[in-house]
């Protein structure tokens, strides 16, 4: 039988994979590539970077498309077939990339390639790869070398095991509730909870852990109890907190020994810590550069933190007869205080953003703002309720994305954007190759028939990743190093994301973006009015939550690793930074899977970086006469500075082609109303 990961489909078969498949297309892959490898560090093999491209990078992009798409089914699609395989492969894919990154022949053909001989998107690409592979132990030698590489492989593994241990740890609770328990929660949640209970043949109504399950609960249930409950289990998952029977999910033993290899492939690399390595890639110059960012944010935030907290415990204390709030009563009391002071709830709001109008009204405001035409295309997918589109401009293929929105069972929580391929002119064939994004969330399901209800912040969260997506496809760049999000510092690359979000809050984009689900009617511009009264609604308090985990993070990876307990560094950050103390039991390290498995470790800080970008880029909008929504030569600008850019020349060089200035700070104290 054919291989699906072995065609030459411009797209893959996710139709046709089978776990079956992945041990085969490895080995074939991997042959592929060391063959590659073997040939261009030849010593007669010239040290062109054309011919190398022509060469490795085509054999080793099979090898990345055919990991990835089985890495994506690992997070979307999870079964204990392909968990099985996915793992097998695993440590053979990573000692190869391992080993290429530190090849010594292949440093030396890249340093020896004449830079002169080079345009300017390749000269970008060719010293960031220089850079990564002094990163990768490129120069290491000898005992050093082996280290590092045997370091690389178990950290893998190990992120892996975090992942997969707080999907199941979120897998394996269930609460079963009895109606009565449930009153104030919003029905389409009690609907859902209902037919969850049912398609077990158990009684009751099902609560999980995840988001569409959680959330609702913590915001709207009136029973204190039920919500310490759901809290307790939420905030102690993949710990030694947790139910005695989920033990074997605890990820204290996996932190450890993270942290303890980072620290180790840092002092081999010559640097103190791992925060040091981490900000070389960055637009950051230190970690010190990056904390005293995180203490200054802290310290403006911090009375309207303050202000915060005690308007809920006043309003607790009179209206809900909760002197004494606990940490699991305060997203309740906020969603109360939020409906008293504005005279609306998330529910309320919800019923006019059903999935296909809000989806509607994004491709509207891309397609005005970015000159381009949205369009349904066809592709093998993984479920039936994915979702393809192609992008065009002038009836030209731009870039195509897949869309994964609902939450289910084998699906990891969260959003992401990820890519399938890159724009790239192929050295092989001379042909341009278009960029395929696949945008992924985690949305709670229709039930009785309807179309499927967002909150405001589930539209957020899609804009959001929308974001990424236009960053990776809109890019004009033809070198796939640094095309699109690749060879962007990580701490800019959320400047296109997190500027996508501010256009949920435009009028012009939200009335045409909503629709009652009874009645069809769109949003009323009183609710929108409320809305926006209510949207800096608790700023200061989520300022430093983000900011807590930020400090927490880059502290852990500069004093921390081998100096101090995990918990005990984070009680010193909340002590510092936090208005809410959580209870001792709370664990929410063990899953925060954005340093232990996603990428962000001494980079969790990047999100409030881009927070001050894209604020500040989205000023450019407001500042206009003819409105952020309509202005399409701002749009323009804007496009070609930063999303067509890509990574071809430094972020704060696009961020002030197209300002003309560096960032401030002041346009996100403004937006979020802290100025």
């Amino acid at each position: 039988m054919t291989n699906p990961l072995l065609a030459t489909a411009p797209l893959p078969l996710f139709d046709q994979i089978k776990p079956e498949h992945v041990s085969a297309a490895m080995d074939e892959l991997l042959a592929r590539a060391e063959a590659a490898l073997s040939e261009v560090t030849q010593a007669g093999f010239p040290a062109s970077w054309t011919g190398i491209s022509r060469v490795l990078d085509v054999a080793t992009e099979n090898l990345s498309r055919a990991w990835g798409a089985v890495s994506h089914l690992n997070s979307v699609a999870d079964t204990p077939e392909l968990r099985v395989a996915y793992n097998a492969a695993l440590p053979r894919v990573t000692e190869f990339w391992t080993r290429l990154g530190a090849d010594e022949r292949l440093y030396a053909k890249y340093k020896a390639i004449e830079i002169s001989s080079l345009n300017a998107e390749q000269r970008q690409a060719h010293k960031n790869a220089v850079r990564n592979f002094v990163l990768s132990g490129a120069e290491l030698q000898g005992q050093d070398r082996v280290r590092f590489a045997e370091i690389q492989e178990r950290q893998a593994e190990l992120s892996q095991k975090f992942s997969e241990n707080a999907l199941d740890a979120t897998e394996a609770f269930a609460y079963y509730a009895q109606l009565a328990d449930l009153d104030g929660v919003p029905q389409d949640v009690i609907d859902a909870a209902l037919s969850q209970a049912l398609a077990e043949s158990q009684s009751g109504y099902k609560l999980t852990l995840k988001m569409p399950s959680y959330l609702p609960v913590m915001q709207f249930a009136r029973s204190s109890a039920l919500r310490e409950t759901l809290y307790r289990a939420y905030n102690t998952r993949a710990s030694d907190q947790s139910n005695h029977e989920h033990s074997q999910f605890d990820n204290s033993a996996i932190m450890a020994e993270i942290l303890a290899l980072r620290l180790e492939e840092s002092r081999l690399l010559g640097y103190q810590n791992f925060g040091e390595v981490s900000v070389v890639a960055k637009m950051a110059d230190s970690p010190e550069q990056v904390i005293s960012f995180l203490r200054d944010l802290a310290r403006r935030a911090r009375p309207y933190a303050e202000k915060d907290v005690a308007d809920l415990r006043a309003f607790a204390a009179e209206h809900l007869k909760l002197s004494n709030p606990q940490p699991w009563d305060y997203a309740y009391i906020g969603e109360k205080l939020k409906e008293a002071r504005y005279a609306f709830s998330e529910q309320e709001v919800k019923q006019y953003f059903t999935a296909p109008k809000v989806l509607e009204g994004l491709f509207k405001i891309v397609e005005t703002l970015f000159d381009v035409h949205l369009a349904k295309d066809t592709a093998p997918v993984w479920k039936p309720e994915v979702l393809f589109y192609r992008i065009e401009r002038a009836g030209q293929l731009i870039g195509q994305f897949y869309l994964d929105q609902p939450a289910r069972t084998g699906k990891r929580g969260g959003a992401w954007m990820d890519d399938v391929r890159a724009r790239w002119l192929r050295p092989d064939t001379g042909q341009l190759q278009t960029p395929v994004a696949h945008l992924v969330c985690n949305f709670a399901e229709g039930v009785a028939g309807k179309p499927a209800l967002l909150t405001h912040d589930d539209v957020t969260t899609l804009f959001h990743e929308f974001g990424h997506g236009l960053h990776h496809m809109l890019t004009q760049v033809n070198e796939r190093d640094v095309s699109g999000i690749s060879g962007v510092e990580w701490d800019a690359v959320e400047l296109p994301s997190q500027f996508m979000e501010n256009f949920c809050w435009e009028w012009d984009v939200l009335k045409h973006m909503t629709a009652h689900v009874d009645t069809g009617e769109p949003l009323p511009r009183a609710l929108f009015d409320k809305m926006t009264a209510a949207k800096n609604f608790q700023s200061g308090m989520q300022t430093l939550r983000q900011v807590e985990f930020s400090l927490f993070d880059m502290l852990l990876h500069t004093q921390g690793e081998g100096s101090k307990d995990v918990m005990a560094l984070l009680a010193e950050v909340r002590a510092e930074v936090a208005v809410i103390q959580a209870p001792p039991y709370s664990r929410p390290a063990h899953t925060f899977s954005h340093i232990f498995s996603g990428g962000y470790a001494a980079g969790y800080y990047s999100y409030k970086w881009a927070e001050v970008l894209s604020a500040d880029a989205y000023a450019a909008f407001e500042e206009s006469s003819s409105g952020a929504a309509a202005n399409v030569e701002t749009g323009r600008k804007y496009r070609e500075a930063i999303l067509e850019a890509g990574g071809s020349r430094p972020a704060m060089e696009s961020f002030k082609a197209f300002r003309g200035r560096e960032p401030s700070i002041d346009a996100l104290m403004r937006h979020q109303g802290m100025a």
